[in-house]
């Protein structure tokens, strides 16, 4: 659920298919940068009903993810 949250944050804001998104996709190759990153993680914070306090730094989707699914446990 988290990962496809996520796809589909990507997908609206860069006009791109949700389906060509993996876990292994970089941020920097989709065009995100620092700031995109912070509004992205509002968005998920309000879509997930959850607070996201990033104290790493994650380069792919999939590192998103993973960060989110441990903050979650």
């Amino acid at each position: 659920m988290i990962f496809e949250t996520i796809a589909e944050l990507i997908a609206e804001r860069n006009g791109c298919d949700a389906a060509g998104i993996t876990p292994e996709t970089k941020f920097a190759d989709l065009g995100i940068d620092s700031l995109d990153t912070v509004e992205m993680l509002m968005n998920l914070e309000e879509k997930l009903g959850i607070e996201i306090d990033m104290d790493q730094k994650v380069e792919t989707v999939g590192d998103l993810v993973a960060y989110i699914e441990g903050k979650l446990k």
